[in-house]
C-alpha cells in the first residue's frame, strides 16, 4: 500500500491512480471494520497523510458500490501494462501463524500485457 500510493514511489506510474487509490483505501477501511486492528488504522492515517491536497479522496453522499474488479494500469514511457488481482486469505488455517496471511496475485488483464510479460 505504501509503495503504490506514495507520490515518490509507484503512484506517478499508475494511469488510473484515483481509481486504484480509492480501491486500496476502501480495502484498508474494510479490513479495519472487520478486525478493529489499530495497526491498520495507523496505516490508513499514514496513507492519507502521504497524499497531497489534490490527491486526497473526496467523500460524497452518493451511494458508492465497490467494483468487483479494479484494474491496475501502469505506464512507463511507451509501455502500458494492465493487471487484475486476486487476494487469497487463509480463513481457517491449522497453523496459527497463517491466520492473518493474505496473498495478492496479479494477472495480465489484456493480451498486450500478457505478451509483454512472456517476452521478458
Amino acid at each position: 500500500m505504501r509503495l503504490a500510493l506514495h507520490p515518490q514511489a509507484l503512484a506517478p506510474r499508475i494511469e488510473n491512480f484515483g481509481e486504484w487509490r480509492g480501491h486500496l483505501l476502501a480495502r484498508v477501511r474494510q479490513q479495519i471494520a472487520a478486525s478493529g486492528d489499530a495497526g491498520l488504522e495507523d496505516l490508513l492515517s499514514e496513507l492519507l497523510s502521504s497524499l497531497s491536497g489534490d490527491d486526497r479522496p473526496r467523500r460524497t453522499n452518493r451511494c458508492s458500490h465497490p467494483a468487483i474488479v479494479v484494474p491496475l494500469r501502469l505506464r512507463d514511457g511507451a509501455t502500458r501494462l494492465s493487471f487484475i488481482s486476486t487476494i487469497t486469505v487463509f480463513g481457517t488455517p491449522v497453523d496459527v501463524t497463517l491466520s492473518e496471511l493474505a496473498i495478492e496475485t496479479f494477472f495480465p488483464a489484456d493480451a498486450a500485457t500478457s505478451d509483454f510479460l512472456r517476452a521478458k
